[in-house]
């Protein structure tokens, strides 16, 4: 089983950056895919990044590309979502989550976390 924390959200303004951690423990952090996808709301978990387990190919969801970037670093079991140029579309609670099958642009991932908070003022 494994637990991960997100943690760096929080208010930003337009065009400003953040930048996301998560932190996995409880299992073997190099052995999992890892994605981030945010949630808007009322509306749907969407993709927003992926990254392989060793982090050799990275995806991105059309809205981020060129100005969010996943990273991981598996000597300390920590996944990062870089976020640069943000907007007011972008606020949404953030979540990283991991597969030890498969990387996904799907919600079907196996675990998840709690979720941070980015809101974007304009």
């Amino acid at each position: 089983q494994v637990q991960l924390v997100e943690s760096g959200g929080g208010l930003v303004q337009a065009g400003g950056s953040l930048s996301l951690a998560c932190v996995a423990s409880g299992g073997t952090f190099r052995n999992y895919h890892m994605a981030w996808f945010r949630q808007a709301p009322g509306k749907e978990r969407v993709f927003v990044a992926a990254i392989t387990w060793s982090g050799g190919s990275t995806y991105y969801g059309d809205s981020v590309k060129g100005r969010f970037t996943i990273s991981r670093d598996n000597a300390i079991n920590t996944l990062y979502l870089q976020m640069n140029n943000l907007q007011p579309e972008d606020a949404a609670v953030y979540y990283c989550a991991a597969d030890p099958g498969m990387v996904m642009r799907s919600p079907s991932y196996r675990y998840w976390g709690q979720g941070t908070q980015v809101t974007v003022s304009s």
